[in-house]
């Protein structure tokens, strides 16, 4: 697990597919924030959007693990840097193979709750939504848009395909969340500092903390723009691959499965 301290800049001790990665998504963000209308394209195409919206394509649920939020240089800095943090000692463990599998099968994964989760939620929170803005309950406001889709309201239909088509989500944190278990897996002793803890908190403890935080914050109301079950998806699907690992006795190895 010993970095070469010898010849090279950091950038070329950092294992190859960590590397790339940290790269790529750099860019990427460096050309939505230099070139916002473009940028906008690169969401609009890229960013993951709902399964049933006219701007979904089969390609988002990759792609939008690339992207982050161009207006907010502490998404791509956070995530980039617990990448360099956590990535470069998995991808040694595992070998620059598995790791990239691991790595984006906990990004898929995380894109594929969050589609379940829109396919739970978007209506009830479009409801919500138009009611505030009318001034109406939220069961009143129910039973308006029931009837307007009984008799075949067209409005009520075009509102709907549009707020599907505002629901997207970018960013590698589904990925991220993932490589955090796995690091917690492979390393579940390992003492870590957390900020603001003046204590050293284990590897296994400080990770599912996390997971009951994220767990807790997307079920207490979406008050925030984070996806918070993509977070706990990345961590699932990270969840089902280490299990298999484990049993097959492959956890700590290099060998590809």
């Amino acid at each position: 697990m010993n970095f070469n301290q010898n010849g090279g800049n950091w950038l070329e001790q950092i294992p190859p597919v960590t590397r790339n990665l940290i790269i790529i998504n750099i860019l990427i963000w460096v050309v939505e924030f230099a070139a916002p209308g473009f940028g906008r394209k690169i969401v609009s195409y890229g960013g993951l959007h709902y399964v049933e919206s006219s701007i979904f394509n089969r390609l988002q649920p990759f792609t939008y693990m690339f992207i982050h939020d161009p207006r907010n240089i502490m998404h791509v800095a956070f995530n980039m840097f617990t990448l360099w943090m956590f990535g470069r000692v998995l991808e040694q463990v595992w070998g620059s193979k598995r790791y990239l599998f691991f790595y984006l099968v906990c990004g898929i994964g995380a894109a594929f709750i969050q589609e379940c989760v829109w396919a739970l939620t978007w209506e009830h929170d479009y409801i919500s939504d138009i009611a505030k803005q009318n001034g109406f309950t939220y069961t009143h406001m129910q039973d308006i848009v029931a009837e307007a889709r009984i008799s075949g309201d067209s409005q009520i239909f075009e509102a709907m395909a549009q707020y599907k088509s505002f629901l997207v989500t970018v960013g590698a944190s589904g990925a991220i969340f993932g490589l955090l278990l796995g690091f917690a897996f492979v390393f579940p002793d390992l003492p870590m500092y957390i900020m603001f803890i003046p204590v050293p908190v284990k590897a296994k403890y400080m990770v599912a903390g996390y997971a009951v935080i994220e767990f807790f914050l997307g079920v207490g109301g979406r008050v925030d723009t984070v996806a918070h079950f993509a977070h706990l998806g990345g961590m699932i699907f990270g969840l089902l691959i280490l299990l298999y690992w484990k049993k097959k006795g492959t956890l700590h190895g290099n060998r590809y499965y």
